[in-house]
Order: C-alpha cells, then structure tokens, then sequence
C-alpha cells in the first residue's frame, strides 16, 4: 500500500509521530511526505489538494492529512472529485470512515487529538476494508450525485 501523506504548520509535530509510527509498525506500507517540516509555513488547502489529487489519480492508495483539527484539510480534500475524506477523532468513526464510506483520506487534528489516539486511529483506518453491502449503495450514490454536480 501506498499512502500520501501531509500537514500544515499546525500539525508538523504530529506529522512526524504519525510517520515514524507508520514506518516502525507498518513496514509494508510506503509513504510519501506532502507536507511540509517543523519551521515552515504553507495554507493547508495546497497540501490538501496535492494529497487529495494525487490518491484521485490512483498514485497513493490512501492517504493521511493533518491540521489543526483537520476539519479544513477535509473540506479542501473533499473538492477533489472522487475523494472521500474524514475527520476522524474517534476509534469508532476511524473504522466506519473505511467499512461504510469507503474514505481513501484520513484527516486529523493536532489540536484535537492527542498523538497516541492517533496512532491507535491510523491503526484501524489502515487496517479496514470498505465493507460494501449497503454501504455500497450508498456510496454509490455519493459518485453519481458527485458527477451530477460537476460545472464545465
């Protein structure tokens, strides 16, 4: 697997957590830094976009973006079309943003989520499959309503 992975200035800190952790617990998994380092400064709709464009153009399996809360990396990523990002502070809604809503992007929040919860996130995000059933239904329909809404 294959995950893109970016911040912004708010989360630099927890960026670095996330990718040792990846690294040390997920050797399998190749990752790719988007975001920028400790020290610098960028608008967090750049790194959504490029994180966000470069899973829609299937070069990333997944991918991971960090903010402050992660709300705006997950608007921004959310304007790509066929991504499906979330925000994500809880285990539980970790696993359902993969099992029913099949998201290819995990947002999150430095200021909101301390760095073992977001170790423990990671974990089941990138351990779940999209379930499918009637999940896939809806998903669906998220596509069609998607490709309905595109302005030329």
């Amino acid at each position: 697997m294959r995950i893109a992975i970016g911040c912004d200035d708010a989360a630099c800190h927890l960026k670095a957590e996330i990718m040792e952790h990846i690294k040390k617990c997920h050797q399998e998994i190749e990752i790719e830094d988007f975001g920028i380092h400790e020290g610098e400064t960028t608008m967090y709709p750049d790194i959504a976009w490029k994180v966000a464009q470069a899973v829609a153009d299937h070069k990333f399996d997944r991918g991971i973006l960090m903010c402050g809360t992660g709300i705006g990396m997950s608007i921004c990523a959310n304007k790509v079309p066929g991504i499906r990002a979330a925000v994500c502070h809880d285990p539980f809604s970790a696993q359902r943003a993969r099992k029913s809503n099949n998201a290819q992007i995990l947002c999150m929040g430095e200021r909101v989520v301390g760095t073992e919860l977001a170790k423990c996130l990671v974990d089941i995000w990138l351990k779940c499959d999209f379930a499918g059933g009637n999940s896939e239904k809806k998903v669906e329909r998220i596509c069609e309503l998607e490709k309905s809404s595109v302005r030329v």
